[in-house]
């Protein structure tokens, strides 16, 4: 008898939630591993049609480090359509100004566009302090 490939569906995903602190991390290395867990990658029921990852928070986004010399030279670039509409802002300062959104394109880029990518990227919770309101769901420690 064969044996059936297991595919996973939305009504049998089993989801947990996890807590990532940024302290000391590099962004990288953060933001992949986040990717995976918003994926489900890390489980054995991965299902690529089907989103069957768990929900990520990560705190003290302030905290994040770079290697090299990324702080000086990376840009933030965008685009709004019009003429002479290029912005582009150094990652020095976007981490003084917004340290959640550098986190948050960081792992956003690494997930799938589409439909399925963005249903997982509501998956991801960034704050910038060590305290987040989502106790109600047992977030689970991780360790980079």
């Amino acid at each position: 008898m064969k044996q059936k490939t297991y595919m996973a569906n939305a009504a049998t995903v089993e989801r947990k939630c996890y807590v990532i602190d940024a302290k000391d991390q590099v962004l990288g290395r953060l933001a992949a591993k986040a990717a995976t867990i918003l994926r489900g990658k890390h489980k054995p029921t991965f299902t690529p049609h089907c989103d069957t990852g768990d929900q990520v928070i990560v705190i003290n986004a302030e905290k994040i480090r770079v290697t090299g010399n990324k702080l000086n030279d990376k840009e933030y670039q965008r685009y709004s359509g019009y003429p002479s509409g290029q912005k582009s802002v150094k990652l020095k300062v976007m981490l003084e100004k917004a340290p959640e959104q550098v986190i948050r394109l960081a792992v956003n880029r690494m997930i799938p566009s589409g439909p399925l990518g963005n249903k997982m990227r509501t998956k991801l919770k960034v704050y910038a302090g060590d305290s987040h309101p989502h106790q109600a769901q047992k977030p689970i420690p991780l360790e980079i």
